[in-house]
């Protein structure tokens, strides 16, 4: 028998050879991320000479890993602008990144800290309305009994006056029990407010589309199920190109128009596969799940075509706005705990948009 070729041995072994788990490449990717987000922080502690202090890594790392997608946007533009980095700087960094945390960590302290007591103000009304209407089952029981006690023996000054009180307390746990019985409705009012008030605090109101906190939720959500489930995740950053032209131009309410007409193509485009929200200002983002940051930035590329081939007019003025278009960044999710690195990286990718003449989707 003839020996068997190289390739087909090499073939053999690689057949052998147990294919890895989609959790260990998301595992694998994971660690890459983590080793180039170090490079990224090494090499920007010794550019700008800062010393390497746990306050200076913590802001530095909130801002290149994306963790804090403000922050990343303020050292960019800061970089781009080739303004110093100082220790003075990052000193002020620092402080309004923990101010901004403190807010959002007292907000949503306080907004747990009322539902949870709402919760436990309707469960004791249920059951002190359930004792009560059993005591006043038991009351009514013994009225009756003392009632035809009366009635059997004739007439008794102590006996009817007996009734008479107990009929007094009947009444007086019959008001009770209704008072209880409105307080548990409108616990339950209150309840349903507080939750709408806090899906409210998710929405961006002018573009009726998510915004930058329910984002960073979505985020990570997406970011654990692909990790747990070997998939593909990309997010995609936009800016509107000439933003500022068009509220110059224009006026402010006619550049939120514009704003609100941008958002309807996202939803329109996002459907139930895709997620879009408003970051802040004239920046969208859009999380493609099952997707590499080719085919994302393929569907990221279709949203500004369409939008770009669109003729939107001021109804104010009836003059034409001109060709409106964004800029757009892609990157891949290499692992939940890359989800922050992802979002600075497709960041970086929308600056290096901008910077190649706009109106084009870069990946990073």
């Amino acid at each position: 028998m003839s020996a068997a070729s190289p390739q087909r041995k090499e073939m053999q072994e690689a057949m052998d050879r147990p294919q890895s788990s989609g959790t260990e490449r998301s595992r694998q990717r994971t660690r890459e991320g983590r080793t180039e987000l170090m490079q990224r922080v090494s090499e920007f502690v010794m550019k700008h000479d800062v010393a390497l202090t746990g306050s200076n890594l913590a802001t530095i790392v909130a801002a290149l890993s994306g963790s804090d997608a403000g922050l990343a946007r303020i050292f960019a533009t800061r970089e781009i602008a080739q303004e110093p980095i100082s220790q003075s700087w990052l000193d002020e960094m620092g402080k309004m990144r923990s101010r901004e945390d403190e807010r959002a960590s007292a907000l949503e302290t306080l907004i747990d800290r009322v539902e949870s007591s709402l919760s436990k103000f309707a469960e004791t009304t249920k059951t002190a309305r359930t004792e009560t209407s059993e005591h006043r089952g038991a009351i009514d029981a013994q009225i009756s009994e003392l009632a035809k006690s009366a009635s059997s023996v004739g007439p008794g000054a102590e006996i009817d006056r007996l009734v008479d009180l107990s009929r007094v307390m009947l009444e007086r746990i019959v008001q009770v029990e209704e008072a209880m019985k409105k307080s548990q409705a409108e616990t339950a009012d209150l309840k349903e407010s507080l939750s709408e008030a806090r899906a409210q605090a998710d929405v961006d109101h002018l573009t009726h589309l998510p915004n930058r906190r329910a984002f960073e939720r979505k985020l990570q959500e997406a970011a654990e199920r692909a990790e747990k489930n070997g998939e593909r995740l990309s997010l995609g950053f936009c800016d509107v190109d000439h933003f500022k032209s068009i509220n110059d131009t224009h006026g402010h309410d006619a550049g939120d128009r514009v704003l609100v007409a941008i958002a309807n193509t996202l939803k329109r485009h996002a459907g139930k596969h895709l997620f879009a929200a408003r970051h802040g200002g004239e920046e969208f983002v859009v999380l493609f799940p099952g997707l590499t940051a080719q085919d994302a930035a393929d569907r990221l590329d279709e949203i500004r075509i369409d939008l770009s081939s669109r003729q939107m007019v001021n109804r104010d003025t009836g003059k034409s706005f001109g060709k409106i278009t964004f800029s757009g960044g892609v990157s891949s999710v290499q692992g939940m705990e890359d989800a922050r690195g992802a979002l600075s990286r497709a960041d970086a990718a929308l600056y290096q948009a901008k910077e190649a003449g706009r109106d084009r989707v870069q990946i990073g």
